[in-house]
């Protein structure tokens, strides 16, 4: 018998995580981000939940309550029929998907220097 060899940890790495808050809810974050884009690939509630890993209700009311806490919907879905209904982004969820990528860009190109100086701080793998 091959034992398989053993498996190497993958190197630090430094992810923003940047949340936006409504009071106690949290209105855009990483979650809603990914579950957005996912939308975007998807054009299913029902898929994008699966390929984030997550129920459909929970998509849902993430959804829900990013729709509610923006001036426009970012989603807009349709009942279901012959085609089955469905669920897309609307200009204003592509324009927030873009500025919310572009903010983390930013972010992250900005302090490069403290990142890389943070990662040296950890002990090796």
């Amino acid at each position: 018998m091959v034992k398989p060899a053993p498996s190497r940890p993958a190197p630090a790495s430094f992810k923003f995580r940047i949340r936006v808050t409504a009071g106690e809810v949290i209105a855009i974050g990483p979650g809603k981000i990914a579950l957005l884009e996912a939308l975007a690939e998807t054009r299913s509630i029902t898929a994008a939940a699966k390929a984030q890993g997550m129920s459909y209700r929970r998509a849902w009311l993430l959804i829900d309550e990013l729709n509610q806490a923006l001036r426009e919907p970012a989603v807009r879905s349709a009942s279901g029929g012959a085609q089955g209904g469905g669920s897309e982004l609307t200009e204003f969820g592509q324009q927030l998907i873009a500025l919310y990528r572009a903010i983390e860009a930013q972010a992250q190109a900005a302090c490069k220097t403290e990142i890389r100086q943070l990662l040296k701080m950890l002990a090796p793998p």
